[in-house]
């Protein structure tokens, strides 16, 4: 599934086996964005991560930085 374009912000839900796969995904997400220095919105249901990208820097629009996150991401999961 890729990333949808929503309200000025990459939006992308993933879902996984249980709560402990999506904390554990979350932990690794939360690594990679402290290593870019670039910070989701983003919400845990259950087995569901909602996140959401955009650089309010830029006047909360999507930028490169947040492309390049999400691409480091995807790459988490496959």
């Amino acid at each position: 599934m890729s990333w949808n374009t929503e309200d000025d912000k990459l939006v992308k839900t993933f879902e996984f086996e249980n709560f402990s796969e999506a904390f554990g995904f979350m932990t690794r997400v939360a690594i990679l964005c402290e290593k870019q220095n670039h910070h989701p919105t983003w919400s845990n249901t259950w087995n569901k991560v909602k996140i959401e990208l955009t650089t309010h820097d830029a006047g909360n629009s999507i930028t490169d930085k947040d492309r390049k996150l999400a691409e480091s991401i995807d790459k988490i999961v496959s």
